[in-house]
């Protein structure tokens, strides 16, 4: 009998990532490609039927049945439809991108966010497996994230809620990119923490990233140990507002600064405790996410292998 295999598309603002996936989370295919731009709309829409075809003809060599295609992209994502897409993507306003791309590779097409994506991948093969009720955070330059809420993933009304990097903490504080002033991601994320840093250090690198700083941290610079405080304060303050409101069972963070090593997740979970109220955090475990860059591949086959269309008996609550 051949094996259910998915196809997981996580489509970033710069790079398309495919996999072909196995039922337990296994990846037996991982690539990862440039999005090509210059074409707009039209030809990132090919590009991702071009990975969907090269994904598809591994599947024979594992013995395997493509039972459909789940894609992660950036934006507010109803329906299978695009409602809109990121700032940095051409097109993607009010597209129904699943029906397209189900006409063009004759797949069942699952459509979801790209953060949603991830958060499933930690969700079901990751840090949170078997936990019901999670808070996923992805650090980068911004901060998105995903809810689980009794083991449903949870976007608010028609998908448009959930996002985690704009909750306001200051108020009329800095400018967001969202239009909006003092948000989470504008003191927490890597790009505010590098902008802390080129502020306190006397001959900060226009290069330094978010690396540079851990290693400076490392080498006791003032500078870099005064920036990472005032981003784990304000990681910390966002957090606890999280667990107040929602008492989940864990916190998972990702983005490339939850793998700077274990003292961040300790220096976190040390600021947590203290902001938040004990009746909510009890309960309430704090961990590095565990699948990398791969969390939203994973996600997106994950939520092809829960579906109607694949399993319509299984009750997976």
């Amino acid at each position: 009998m051949n094996q259910p295999l998915a196809i997981g598309i996580d489509v970033g603002g710069s790079a398309l990532k495919c996999g072909l996936v196995a039922e337990d989370g296994s990846l037996l295919l991982s690539f990862s490609e440039p999005l090509e731009k210059k074409e707009g709309e039209a030809g990132i829409i090919e590009q991702i039927v071009s990975c969907i075809t090269q994904a598809e003809s591994t599947a024979n060599s594992y013995n395997g049945v493509v039972c459909g295609v789940g894609i992660g992209f950036p934006g507010i994502v109803e329906n299978n439809i695009v409602i809109g897409g990121a700032d940095n993507l051409p097109g993607f306003e009010d597209l129904p991108l699943g029906a397209l791309l189900e006409t063009k590779t004759g797949h069942n097409i699952l459509l979801d966010n790209d953060a949603n994506m991830m958060g499933m991948g930690e969700w079901i093969y990751g840090a949170a497996k078997g936990c019901s009720d999670i808070v996923f955070l992805t650090v980068g330059t911004g901060i998105g994230g995903a809810l689980v809420i009794n083991n449903q993933l949870y976007g608010g009304y028609k998908n448009r809620g959930t996002e985690l990097g704009h909750i306001i903490i200051r108020h009329e504080g800095t400018p967001c990119s969202c239009g909006s002033r003092g948000c989470f991601e504008v003191y927490a994320s890597v790009t505010a923490l590098i902008d802390r840093y080129q502020l306190l250090a006397e001959e900060a690198p226009e290069s330094a990233d978010g690396k540079y700083i851990m290693e400076r941290y490392w080498q006791e610079d003032p500078a870099a140990i005064k920036a990472m405080n005032y981003h784990l304060d304000h990681m910390a303050a966002g957090i606890a507002g999280y667990i107040n409101i929602f008492s989940p069972e864990m916190i998972v963070i990702g983005g490339g600064i939850s793998e700077a090593g274990d003292f961040y997740i300790r220096a976190l979970r040390e600021r947590v405790k203290n902001l938040a109220m004990p009746a909510t955090s009890g309960q309430t475990t704090l961990m590095a996410a565990a699948l990398g860059n791969k969390a939203g591949v994973q996600g997106c086959a994950a939520k092809v292998f829960r579906s109607p269309a694949v399993h319509p008996v299984i009750n997976f609550l």
